[in-house]
């Protein structure tokens, strides 16, 4: 290899030399893409029903129409357009519920592990309480005593999803409590609340960007689950858990049905997983040697 293609090599980034992070960024990329200028380009309203037109096949079975690309579903309504206007909710779901658990996690493992003491204990003893709570089952009850909603349902799995927030922020705190430019911020006089925000907030967030990912995908297969018992987003909203469970009455007959939204659930959860193990081991110290 020639000198200047060893240089080309390795200025190369490094992410892009990671499989599962491009493979990834790309599946989550085109579901954020998809969900921000599809709906432009659908021709179809994903609430409009046909029932002279109901459970068209894809466009590539006998049957299909080229009107459809994906077929219908059983009282008419387009199936791309409702699958790429799903994207949206679970896009949606995913950021809502990052948002609200990682700002809680975020907070109470950050006071527990900066202060440790008493403040330690309690945000502990908090942890282990909600990591004794059925995640699930919890989730069921409040949304059945509330009443399923889009509100609703991302207030409960923000309030459910918290934990691992917090048990990275502990951990990484408590250890950058101890470093030198946290004591050289003391020393010169900096307030408490100045050295969280200023020098241990922005040295914990890449394994907070790591989790979020991941509880990302979790919060998108719970709603997706609360969905399919009915207990989740409500129709007509087209998500893509309530698009699989009205279509559990035709799968035997019509597969595809079930077959185009689970599919699209199984790659864009997959997706976020591969983004997160890849940032997982680009964002390691050891990858930035």
């Amino acid at each position: 290899m020639t000198d200047d293609a060893l240089r080309a090599t390795i200025a190369l980034p490094h992410r892009l030399r990671h499989g599962g992070f491009v493979v990834g960024a790309a599946i989550v990329g085109f579901v954020i893409v998809t969900a921000l200028v599809g709906p432009m380009l659908v021709p179809h309203d994903p609430f409009a029903q046909d029932l002279v037109n109901r459970l068209v096949p894809p466009m590539w079975t006998d049957g299909g129409s080229a009107g459809h690309v994906l077929g219908t579903d059983q009282v008419g309504r387009d199936y791309l357009a409702r699958l790429v206007y799903g994207a949206r909710i679970s896009l949606l779901i995913g950021l809502s519920t990052v948002l609200v658990s990682g700002l809680i996690g975020t907070t109470l493992g950050v006071a527990g592990g900066f202060f440790g003491g008493r403040v330690d204990d309690v945000v502990t003893f908090v942890i282990t309480c909600r990591l004794a709570v059925p995640l699930i089952l919890v989730a069921l009850a409040v949304v059945s005593l509330v009443g399923s909603s889009f509100l609703v349902v991302v207030v409960t799995l923000g309030l459910l999803l918290w934990e691992r927030f917090a048990v990275v922020a502990r951990a990484t705190s408590s250890q950058i409590r101890n470093l030198d430019y946290v004591a050289a911020a003391r020393a010169a006089g900096c307030s408490r609340g100045y050295i969280l925000l200023r020098e241990v907030l922005p040295n914990i967030l890449n394994p907070l960007i790591v989790v979020a990912t991941l509880e990302m995908a979790l919060a998108i297969l719970l709603e997706a689950a609360l969905s399919f018992l009915g207990l989740g987003v409500p129709p007509p909203l087209p998500s893509w858990g309530l698009m699989i469970a009205e279509a559990r009455d035709y799968m035997f007959f019509q597969a595809w049905v079930i077959v185009i939204p689970g599919l699209a659930l199984l790659v864009f959860v997959l997706g976020i997983n591969l983004l997160g193990d890849g940032l997982r081991d680009l964002l390691a110290p050891e990858s930035r040697a």
